[in-house]
C-alpha cells in the first residue's frame, strides 16, 4: 500500500462530543472532520464498529460484519424523520444538573436510553415512515443479507434469552437446524426486522459520515481484530471454522504470553480458528469479512498481525496464558487469496508489536503490508530499539501511542530513571512538553503515515487513558468537549504537519 507523506488522528466516535451520553455519528462527528482538515490531517483512525457486549470493548463484537446501535445519534434521527424533539427527553445530556458526564461514558445508562429511542424511531418506521426509507431499507437488507440475516436472528434469539450465549441454547437452535432456525424466525419476527432496521441506521448515519470525510480529503483507517469472541454470530454461523468440540464449545482459546503489558501474558479467550477448515474453503469468510470492512472505512488495520504468521494456543479452561504454545499460523496463502478476490495492493496496515520474529516480518514484507512503530516502546532498551525514529521505514506507520497505551503524558511519569534519561536525551527534552516532542518525531519520522491518539493532541494525562489491557471494567469509556477543538490547537498542528512535508 503505497502512499504520499500524511498523518492524522486516532479516535474512536465513542470518545466524541455531543448530547446524548456518548459521541456517535452526528454533528461531533463532522465537527472533528472540520477539525482534522484544518488541522492538515488526512487519516482518521478508528477502533472497530461492531455491536459490542459486557465490558463495552470494540474488539469484543457479537459481529464482525455489524455496526454498533450506540453510535446511531438520536438529534441525526430527529433530522431524518424517525424521532420527534420530544422523544430526546428520555437521552442523557451531558448537562451535569441532568446527569451526564462530559468526559465518560456512561454505558449503563446509555444502553437502556439508546435501546427506547430505537424503539421509538422502529415503531415510527412500521407506522408511518418517512418517504422513501422502506424502499431504502429493503435495498440495504436485500444487499447485506449475506450476513444480515443471521446476525439478526442471533441478535433477536439472544436478547429473547436475556443474553445467555449462544452455546448455551437449546441444542436444535445451537446447532443450526433448519427446521429450528425457521421457526425462531417465524416467532421472532418483528425483534429480529428491528435489529435490521437498526443496521440500516447505523449504514446510513456511517456512510454519511464516511462522505464528509472522503469528500474533504480525509481517508477513514478502521481496525479489525484477529479473533472474534466466542459469543458472537460470526462463531455460532461458522462452528466448522473454529477448534470446537462436538458440544460447540472451544477446545483451545488465544491470547499471547508474556510481554510489555502482562507478566503472565493475555488470556484473551476467543475461539482459535481452525485454519485448515479456512483453507479448504479457500479462506472465504477472511474474503468476505476484510470485503464488508472496505466498504466501511479506506484502509485497515490487521490487529495482532503476528498471529497470522504464528499464534499463542492456551488449552481450554486455564486460568492464565503461560501455558500456551506457538502454532503455525495460516501464512501467505491467506493473502494471496485476499489479494485475488480484493486487488493486488490492499489497503492494509500490519499491527506487527509483540514478539515479531522473522516469520511475521516475512509475511508482513511478502504481502506487501506497512508495519508499525509506537514511539512509546522506543526507550525500552537503548539505541539499537526499532521503534526509535532513526530505524523507521517509509514503508511504515508510526504511532505516539495506540489505544492500549498510556496517553504520553502518563506514560512519561511511568518511566524509570534510565529510561526517563534515555528519552529526555533522545527528545532533548521532557516534562510537560513530552506530548509535543513525541508528536514532532512521529510527524519528522520518514514513515509515510504519522497517527497520534487525540489524548496525545490535548496533552491530557493519563486519566484520559482509553484501554488498560487486563483490567476487566473503566475501559473505553473517555470523551472530551467541542470546546477544546480550537483554532489554536488546530493551527499548531498544521504548522508542525507542514513543516515535516505532511500537508
Amino acid at each position: 500500500m503505497q502512499q504520499a507523506r500524511v498523518s492524522g488522528i486516532l479516535l474512536h466516535p465513542t470518545s466524541l462530543p455531543g448530547s446524548v451520553g456518548i459521541g456517535g455519528l452526528g454533528h461531533g462527528a463532522m465537527a472533528f472532520i472540520d477539525f482534522l482538515v484544518r488541522a492538515g490531517q488526512r487519516r482518521w483512525q478508528v477502533l472497530p464498529l461492531g455491536p459490542t457486549g459486557f465490558g463495552d470493548s470494540p474488539y469484543a463484537c457479537f459481529s464482525s460484519f455489524a455496526g454498533n446501535p450506540l453510535l446511531i445519534d438520536p438529534e441525526q434521527m430527529v433530522a431524518d424523520g424517525f424521532l420527534d424533539p420530544d422523544d430526546l427527553q428520555v437521552a442523557l445530556y451531558d448537562d451535569p444538573s441532568q446527569g451526564g458526564e462530559p468526559s465518560q461514558v456512561d454505558y449503563g445508562a446509555v444502553i437502556g436510553q439508546r435501546q427506547t429511542l430505537l424503539g421509538r424511531a422502529y415503531r415510527r418506521f412500521v407506522d408511518c415512515p418517512p418517504e422513501g426509507v422502506r424502499e431504502r431499507f429493503s435495498a440495504f437488507c436485500d444487499a447485506e443479507a449475506a450476513w444480515l440475516d443471521d446476525y439478526a436472528l442471533f441478535a433477536a434469539v439472544k436478547a429473547h434469552h436475556d443474553g445467555a450465549p449462544w452455546h448455551l441454547w437449546q441444542p436444535g437452535l445451537k446447532g443450526r437446524q433448519p427446521e429450528v432456525l425457521a421457526d425462531w424466525r417465524r416467532r421472532l419476527a418483528s425483534p429480529i426486522n428491528s435489529v435490521c432496521f437498526q443496521q440500516f441506521l447505523f449504514f446510513e448515519q456511517w456512510q454519511r459520515i464516511r462522505r464528509y470525510a472522503n469528500e474533504r480529503r480525509v481517508k477513514i483507517i478502521g481496525d479489525l481484530p484477529i479473533y472474534v469472541p466466542m459469543d458472537s454470530a460470526d462463531v455460532w454461523v461458522n462452528q466448522s471454522l473454529f477448534k470446537l468440540d462436538e458440544d460447540g464449545n472451544p477446545t483451545v482459546v488465544a491470547g499471547v504470553p508474556p510481554d510489555y503489558f502482562s507478566e503472565t501474558g493475555q488470556l484473551w479467550g476467543n475461539p482459535v480458528y481452525d485454519w485448515a477448515a479456512h483453507k479448504a474453503d479457500g479462506y472465504r469468510w477472511w474474503i468476505n469479512r476484510i470485503q464488508a470492512q472496505l466498504r466501511m472505512v479506506d484502509i485497515l488495520r490487521l490487529d495482532h498481525f503476528r498471529g497470522f504468521a504464528d499464534y499463542w494456543e492456551v488449552p481450554a479452561g486455564d486460568d492464565v496464558a503461560t501455558n500456551g504454545c506457538w502454532v503455525e499460523g495460516p501464512g501467505l496463502p491467506l493473502f494471496e487469496a485476499l489479494a485475488e478476490a480484493l486487488g493486488d495492493d490492499l489497503p492494509i496496515i500490519a499491527e506487527d508489536l509483540g514478539i515479531i520474529t522473522e516469520a511475521v516480518t516475512d509475511l508482513r514484507d511478502a504481502a506487501g503490508l506497512p508495519g508499525m512503530a509506537v514511539l512509546q516502546f522506543a526507550f525500552d532498551s537503548d539505541a539499537r530499539n526499532l521503534h526509535l525514529p532513526h530505524w523507521h521505514t517509509p514503508n511504515q506507520v508510526v504511532y505516539t501511542g495506540t489505544h492500549d497505551n498510556d496517553t504520553s503524558a502518563g506514560w512519561y511519569l511511568t518511566l524509570d530513571g534510565d529510561r526517563r534519561r534515555f528519552a529526555d536525551r533522545y527528545l532533548e527534552g521532557g516534562g510537560e512538553r513530552i506530548h509535543r516532542l513525541l508528536l514532532r518525531q512521529a510527524l519528522a519520522s520518514v514513515a509515510r503515515t504519522a497517527i497520534f491518539p487525540m489524548q496525545d493532541v490535548l496533552g491530557l494525562a493519563g486519566e484520559a487513558r482509553m484501554n488498560q489491557p487486563g483490567r476487566a471494567s473503566g475501559n473505553w469509556a473517555w470523551r472530551f468537549e467541542e470546546k477544546q477543538l480550537d483554532d489554536s490547537l488546530a493551527d499548531a498542528l498544521r504548522d508542525l504537519t507542514h513543516l515535516y512535508g505532511r500537508a
